[in-house]
């Protein structure tokens, strides 16, 4: 059996996707044979989140891989806001002891498979394991010149590397990696969480949402790598809406309740205004059943449009309801326009707004993208078959 090891410096549970996608993808490299050991960092958790102590059941996976944490120095909770140069201080001192710890640990565990998001974990690794065991899977690209040269020395130093997109993969070979080594891999879901889902009444009676409403949504962080994600332009484009209700479900708190008074400084209803807040992962689907569209309104920037995998696009297309999204290079890797979904230039608030009222208008064409979605999603983005063609890829490298 393959002994995969996956060191992840990652604070869980967490309200933000890295962390169901990394339960989920250990779950899956497991279900596809391998025996999965889960190194996380010891960390200092928010309140809402410290008392979890079932990370399995929390992210509704099956207990199939062990997970363990690698003590660190986390004085990242006691940074006091604008203190730049102090945050930048306690996350390098953080990621230090979190990587050298797990160092040492390596040094008494043996693994066919040493695989890790982050490009540091992995450079020092290779002074210690062989190239053809250290897996990279890569979600940015790095910025700054210690970032570049950082990536330029792991990508040469690891054996597979699995970008998330294919122009991240395009531009990881310009920088060095050999493209024998690259595998693309998208993002996916994890098919039983999506197999039995309540109708569109059962789900808004389940979280008392009003039955006849034409419910627009999005799902997940409001921002990323502090980064806006178009939220805002949705609400420009909802006001040439009619009818339209816009549910938000995610955080954080303070970012909806931001978006709340823009809603309501635009002079529209805040009863058409739903905010559910962080709700945990086993409910996602549910609340993604109870909208009529889900939306993915990124601005254009070079990480949205080339280097981003969203889990919250593979969810849309696996709930079965219509997708209204930027036309982005990334985006547009995995859906077409009018067949899987509605794409809007990016930042385009009038292409926004009629695209949704095309959908509002025509439930025959929310049905046909929907089912579209949902039936590409279900046939080529599973974290099962991802995990496959991982572990195939890594020990043919072998």
């Amino acid at each position: 059996m393959t002994q995969l090891l996956y060191i992840a410096n990652v604070r869980l549970p967490t309200e933000k996707a890295h962390g169901l996608q990394i339960m989920q993808n250990c779950e899956a490299f497991a279900d596809s044979g391998a025996e999965v050991r889960l190194w996380t960092a010891h960390r200092v958790n928010t309140p809402a989140l410290r008392d979890i102590t079932d990370i399995w059941a929390h992210y509704g996976v099956k207990r199939n891989f062990t997970r363990r944490t690698v003590p660190c120095i986390d004085l990242i909770g006691l940074v006091p806001e604008r203190a730049d140069w102090l945050a930048k201080l306690i996350f390098h001192l953080q990621q230090t002891t979190f990587v050298l710890v797990a160092l040492i640990g390596a040094l008494f565990q043996q693994a066919d498979i040493y695989y890790s998001r982050e490009a540091i974990t992995l450079f020092v690794l290779s002074l210690i394991k062989p190239k053809h065991t250290l897996a990279y899977e890569v979600h940015t690209m790095a910025g700054g010149r210690s970032g570049g040269w950082l990536r330029r020395q792991t990508l040469r130093r690891c054996g597979t590397i699995i970008p998330v997109t294919k122009r991240l993969g395009e531009d990881l070979v310009k920088l060095g990696a050999d493209p024998a080594r690259v595998l693309v891999a998208h993002d996916g879901i994890r098919q039983a969480r999506f197999a039995q889902l309540p109708t569109q009444t059962e789900a808004r009676t389940a979280v008392n949402w009003p039955q006849d409403a034409f419910i627009v949504g999005y799902v997940g962080r409001l921002h990323t790598m502090a980064l806006d994600k178009g939220v805002s332009t949705l609400i420009e484009a909802l006001k040439r809406v009619d009818g339209a209700v816009l549910a938000l479900v995610g955080g954080p708190d303070d970012m909806a309740e931001i978006l709340k008074q823009q809603w309501q400084n635009a002079g529209l209803n805040s009863n058409c205004f739903i905010n559910a807040g962080q709700v945990t992962p086993e409910r996602v689907p549910t609340y993604l059943s109870a909208l009529d569209v889900c939306t993915m309104p990124f601005p254009w920037t070079e990480h949205f449009a080339y280097y981003a995998s969203p889990m919250k696009l593979f969810e849309y297309m696996a709930s079965g309801r219509a997708i209204v999204a930027s036309d982005l290079p990334s985006t547009a890797e995995v859906v077409t326009n009018d067949e899987s979904a509605l794409l809007y230039p990016p930042g385009d608030v009038d292409a926004l707004a009629a695209a949704i009222i095309r959908l509002r208008d025509d439930p025959a064409l929310r049905s046909r993208l929907g089912n579209n979605a949902r039936e590409q999603v279900m046939s080529h983005y599973t974290w099962d078959a991802r995990a496959r063609a991982i572990l195939d890829k890594v020990t043919r490298r072998a």
